[in-house]
């Protein structure tokens, strides 16, 4: 760490060597996905240039483009700095060990030889995890999270590089996830989904070389395996319709339920997330927060009914239902935690509600999304499946709506049978 000022102006100056290679923190003048410029550190020899990332980004008008540094106006000026000019420091270290042994090199060698000392796996999946969390995916960045701490925890809390991520090493940890954390066979593939995701990350950011990938035919393949999706049928959706309900929290919990279902099963995160200026006429306009999918729904008379019956409430947010009525919609990770402890409270009531509807299945705000599936069966065309659920792929509603297509299967054994 450097604590003199002078040490750090001094770091964050262009660096030149012997052979006339020059190392520099820039900003990329192409914005990122969040509408922001990425800090860089570049290194130039005979006019070619190669780049490092830093991992953070800031806007154009907090870059102090003589000083080739963060403007002290931005609230994290300090430790953006000093993250600079240890990189900064670092890769020049790394431009003097390899001059002094080589002689005349390329920025590229350079560049590779200093992403290959920091090509550890926990450094690129801690910044994977922070940056879902920036894009306003608390929930996804919250599981991530928890995957990311189970192979820290399989290791022994060790740092692992790239290349030691073997087929055999990740073996080993599937069958540490199923014998000592009991995990289920689709949460263990969703761990190794997401270190395949990061893998792919470090290759890309020429970390770790494609030859050490350890994914793949004759290695380990990552398939997401088939589960049991059950839905309700029509006559418990009937039931619930028609329950009587003394108690208004039990009574709004089965709202929400049956307001997801009539919009083709919307996830909890995003029903909650709907604001009265969602509406328009006879339909709803959203985007689906998994993927960011917008579409528009005709609101049917039930769910109109169902939205009649909060128009007099008045949220500071606008938010059509109370639970994030309150909130500030920006703050990612506070609306994650409201809506986490709100699916929770409905599925409580739920379970309750099913046992007055007579109803022995599970009911949860996700059957809700199964239930969906269950009843539109064989009846509608993949492609409108497609489009209602909001999948980007064809094959994610195939594979969907798999589990609640009977009629072929049920027609051929009534063939034989009957």
């Amino acid at each position: 760490m450097l604590h003199q000022l002078d040490s750090v102006s001094l770091l964050l100056e262009t660096f030149k060597v012997a052979v006339m290679a020059t190392i520099k923190a820039i900003i990329r003048s192409r914005k990122n996905k969040e509408g922001k410029h990425p800090i860089l550190i570049r290194i130039t020899e005979n006019r070619k240039s190669s780049f490092i990332a830093t991992g953070q980004s800031i806007d154009e008008k907090h870059w102090d483009k003589q000083g080739c540094r963060v403007k002290k106006g931005h609230p994290n000026s300090v430790r953006l700095n000093n993250l600079i000019a240890k990189k900064l420091a670092n890769a020049n270290d790394t431009l003097l060990e390899l001059t002094s042994k080589d002689g005349l090199i390329s920025s590229k060698q350079v560049s590779k030889q200093v992403k290959g000392a920091s090509g550890h796996f926990f450094a690129l999946a801690d910044q994977y995890v922070e940056n879902d969390q920036k894009s306003g995916k608390y929930n996804v960045s919250k599981s991530n999270a928890s995957r990311v701490k189970n192979f820290k925890a399989f290791l022994g809390g060790q740092n692992i590089d790239f290349r030691e991520i073997t087929p055999l090493k990740l073996k080993s940890f599937q069958a540490w996830l199923r014998g000592t954390k009991n995990l289920s066979d689709r949460t263990i593939v969703n761990h190794l989904i997401l270190i395949r995701t990061i893998y792919n990350l470090a290759i890309n950011e020429g970390l770790v070389d494609q030859k050490h990938y350890p994914f793949g035919r004759g290695k380990i393949t990552v398939s997401i395996p088939d589960s049991e999706k059950i839905g309700l049928e029509d006559y418990e959706v009937q039931a619930l319709e028609k329950l009587e309900l003394s108690s208004k929290a039990q009574r709004h919990a089965l709202n929400v339920w049956l307001f997801s279902l009539y919009f083709a099963g919307v996830r909890v995160g995003d029903l909650l997330k709907l604001k009265w200026t969602d509406f328009e006429g006879d339909r709803l306009f959203y985007a689906m927060g998994k993927n960011a999918k917008a579409g528009s729904l005709k609101i049917s008379a039930k769910a109109m009914a169902i939205l009649d019956q909060y128009r007099e409430l008045n949220h500071p947010s606008g938010t059509v239902f109370p639970e994030l009525g309150h909130k500030d919609l920006s703050n990612a990770k506070a609306v994650g935690r409201a809506i986490n402890s709100a699916d929770r409270k409905f599925n409580r009531h739920l379970e309750k509600i099913a046992e007055q509807a007579g109803i022995t299945k599970s009911l949860t705000m996700h059957i809700a999304r199964h239930t969906f599936g269950n009843l539109s069966g064989d009846k509608i065309p993949l492609q409108m499946l497609q489009k209602l659920y909001r999948h980007s792929s064809i094959t994610t509603t195939i594979n969907y709506q798999k589990a609640f297509m009977f009629k072929d299967a049920d027609e051929a054994l009534e063939s034989v049978i009957g």
